[in-house]
Formats: structure tokens, sequence, C-alpha cells
């Protein structure tokens, strides 16, 4: 990963401005605003011990890893480009899906991602994705961050986020909507604490009732006969002993308990079918699924049936999670990295996604059913280049 500090020139500032920016100034003038929430738990208890959250994450940051992204310029389709270069091997270590996979990991479970681009003579070389716990923003005069300090390993880099002379800021700052935040996105880790936290609770009682499933959860009453109504210390450690040793683990799970001498068993607690405790694990799995975008089905949760089968879902997936989040990524690194390839836009190839196949047939038989539209015009609604008289392309 690149640490290299690099001076950026201010450029003069422009007339325009926004008027509300100078109030958020005032509230927060030039202090840095760290991140306000506990990342290393969320991802700990989320990511690292949730099976439904880890599932979650990876589908998301896969699935938008793997969708193909164009450079489009003067309306044509570029298949050699140096921005085609970059986004396909961004840095020696990475290839591009590693390295939108660990930007899309990120934004999912900080609700933040950054990259940082590596530039020679205002031409971006390397990019590089920058862990959000180890980031803050550092508001300037104007409301908004004007740099970014990163700390890692002890050391401190400050990185100036005014465009250079060149036109380039070093970092881009994705982040998901926040409603109460000026400076950092809402993961959806945290907008699914609550049920994840559930969910964890229910899998540790589950272990815990299979670790100790014989060893009851009540109480032993000794009824003795009158003016012997407690057990004597020999009497009470005899029956402690056994049940430790014959009833507690896994091993006697479902060993039956033998009362006698006046002992009564009381229960003291709910069963699992009084809790409904399948019912509400999975109902905590649905609202994590929900939190992320991804539907129940993909992730074998049962009692879903919002959609008829799995190629539904697995639709929706992608046209209300997946193409949103790789639409948004490509139009802000347009905007980052336009200065460098002045022209150059970068956009989501829908047509090699498999996922859409169906909806893109579909499509294709309807234009060429359309008979009221001329072979050049069936061609431009479908984004391909006229053809000449002779045949060939323009």
């Amino acid at each position: 990963m690149s640490l290299i500090p690099q001076i950026f020139t201010r450029k003069s500032p422009e007339a325009k401005a926004s008027a509300a920016k100078a109030l958020i100034a005032m509230h927060r003038l030039g202090a840095p605003a760290w991140t306000p929430r506990d990342y290393a738990s969320l991802a700990r208890q989320g990511y690292e011990r949730n099976v439904i959250a880890y599932r979650c994450v990876r589908l998301v940051a896969e699935a938008a890893a793997s969708t193909p992204l164009k450079v489009v310029e003067d309306g044509a389709v570029h298949c050699d480009h140096p921005l085609i270069d970059l986004l396909a091997r961004p840095n020696p270590e990475q290839s591009g899906a590693e390295l939108f996979e660990s930007f899309y990991g990120f934004l999912q479970t900080a609700g933040n991602a950054y990259l940082e681009v590596v530039s020679l003579d205002g031409v971006p070389r390397e990019l590089f994705a920058l862990r959000p716990d180890r980031m803050k923003a550092r508001p300037g005069k104007s409301g908004w961050p004007e740099s970014y300090e990163y700390n890692a390993g002890g050391r401190k880099i400050i990185f100036n986020n005014m465009r250079d002379e060149d036109g380039l800021a070093p970092i881009l700052h994705q982040k998901l909507f926040h409603p109460t935040n000026d400076y950092y996105g809402f993961s959806p880790l945290e907008a699914a604490a609550s049920a994840i936290d559930l969910h964890n609770a229910a899998s540790a009682w589950n272990k815990a009732l299979l670790d100790n499933a014989a060893r009851p959860s009540g109480a032993l009453v000794y009824k003795g006969p009158e003016g012997a109504e407690n057990l004597t210390g020999e009497q009470f450690s005899r029956l402690k002993s056994e049940l430790e040793d014959a009833y507690q683990g896994t091993a006697h799970a479902g060993r039956p308990l033998v009362l006698d001498g006046g002992l009564e068993w009381r229960s003291m607690s709910l069963s699992p079918a009084d809790m409904d405790f399948i019912e509400a694990k999975n109902t905590a799995a649905r609202e994590i699924a929900l939190a992320f975008g991804v539907p129940p089905m993909l992730l074998g949760i049962p009692g879903d049936n919002t959609y008829s089968n799995y190629k539904e879902a697995n639709l929706a997936f992608w046209k209300q999670t997946v193409l949103p989040l790789v639409k948004k990524t490509a139009s802000a690194m347009t905007a980052w990295l336009s200065p460098a390839f002045e022209g150059a836009e970068i956009i989501c190839q829908t047509t090699d996604i498999e996922a859409l196949s169906g909806e893109r047939d579909a499509h294709w038989a309807r234009i060429a059913r359309a008979d009221f539209l001329t072979e050049n015009e069936k061609r431009a609604a479908l984004g391909l280049a006229p053809i000449t008289e002779e045949g060939r392309d323009a």
C-alpha cells in the first residue's frame, strides 16, 4: 500500500459556493472528525462472527467487483485505453477485481470506502483501497473535508484533498447515505446491529444448550420429613457431584434425571418451543439480509416466499442492490479521474452479466419486432454503431 505523502497546490477558490456549508464550518471548524461508530466491534460481531452478515457482505462485494466496467469516450467504447489498464491492474499487488472487492467490502461494513491514487506527471499510475477505520476527515473553513488523516503502524499521513495543479485529488471517499452526519456514511452493519446481536445470542444459546443439554435449567427442591427440611452438607455435595458427573455435557444429553429422597424438580425457564426459538433466529436473519439488500432466498433462509424462484430473487438482487452500487461508484470515479482522462467516462457494462441475460434477450426481441424502426435505429437503441451502405461499421 502506498503511504507516500503528496504535496498538492491549492487552486484559487472559485466565486460559487454553497450558502449552507459555512454553517457546518462554524460548527466544526478545522477539527478532525472520527468515524462515529466502533468499526472494530461492528466488523467483529457482524462480519467475523455472524454467518448471515458475512455472507451478505461477500455476496454484495463479489458481485459488484465482478461487474464489468468499460470506458466510453466521444460516444465510442474503447477496448484499448489507459484508464482500462488502470482499472484492470490498479497496483502491483492486486487485480482490479481484488481491489474493488475490498472497496465494496469496506463500504458494506463501515459505510465508507476510500481509494488513493498515485500519479506521476499528472497521470494516475496506481490505485489503493485504504481501510476506513484508519481514516478520518479534517474539515476546512469551507465546511467540507479539505484533507484526510491516515494512521497505520504508528505513522500518520496527511492527504491534502484539494485538487493539484493537474486537477487530481489524492483520495476518493465514497459513502452510503447518512441522515445525521456530514462526513461519514451509514453502515448496513450498524442498521442491522440489533438483529445481528439477536442472531449471535441465539447461536450462543444453542451452543450452550448443546454443551449442557442434560443439565436442567431449573431447581431441585428438597422436601424432607419434619425436622429435616434441609440437606446435610454431605448430601448436598454428593448431589452436586452426581449432577456434574452424570448429567452435564453433550455425552450425557437426554439422560433422565433420577430423583429420590424427597427431591422435586421445578422448571425455571422457557423451552425452545415456548420461545419460538427457530423462528426468532430466522426473523433476525431476514432482517440482516434486508439491511444489505440481499433476498433471503439467496441465503437459504426458510420461510421467505417473496420470490417464486431463485432466478427471480437473483435478478432482484442484481437490479436493486448491485447495479445501483456499481453505477454510483463508476460515476464517482469518472468525476474523480476526469482531470487526467478528460472526456472519458466509466460505465457499467450490463450486457455481460449472466443474471440479466433473460431481460436482455427479451429487450432485444422487442427491438427486433419493432417494424417502425430502421435497422440503424434498432442498433442505436441497443447501443451499437450504425451500419453503412457497404455493410461495414461507420
